[in-house]
């Protein structure tokens, strides 16, 4: 890549926000700079920290790559639910959100009404679907 298509990529690219983690694009782009004419001068030119750029330098000449890290957070508490709340639709796949979160309540597993609804509708389970897998079922089995 040529400087001058390497500084129309930057102009074209929007200013990375604080804090947020910064596309594979961008970091393949200032890495590839900074391995061509310096760190400083790479990260000048793409609006970014000395530092980062540095860093993802590092990065690259340890892993191959420029992908991020993976973000803090810690586990989902109803992940661990899993198999209660698979087993509890299983019987009854008409469960309404209140439905289910009651159900696991009388289990002892207490979640609030939208946790329980990301839950579901991370996995593929809102009650349409739900519905129409036990129809489906239902006819199969004549």
């Amino acid at each position: 890549m040529t400087n001058e298509s390497t500084n129309a990529a930057a102009a074209a690219l929007p200013a990375p926000r604080r804090g947020r983690p910064v596309g594979e694009d961008l970091r393949a782009l200032a890495v590839a700079a900074a391995l061509r004419e310096g760190g400083r001068a790479a990260a000048r030119r793409f609006g970014l920290a000395e530092s980062t750029v540095g860093e993802w330098v590092r990065r690259f000449r340890e892993r191959g790559h420029v992908r991020p890290d993976s973000m803090g957070g810690r586990p989902s508490q109803i992940g661990r639910e899993r198999e209660r709340i698979l087993r509890i639709l299983a019987k009854r796949p008409e469960l309404s959100l209140t439905g289910l979160r009651d159900a696991l309540a009388a289990e002892g597993a207490v979640f609030a009404l939208s946790t329980v609804h990301r839950f579901l509708k991370r996995h593929g389970l809102d009650r349409k679907t739900r519905l129409a897998r036990s129809l489906v079922e239902r006819e199969g089995g004549r």
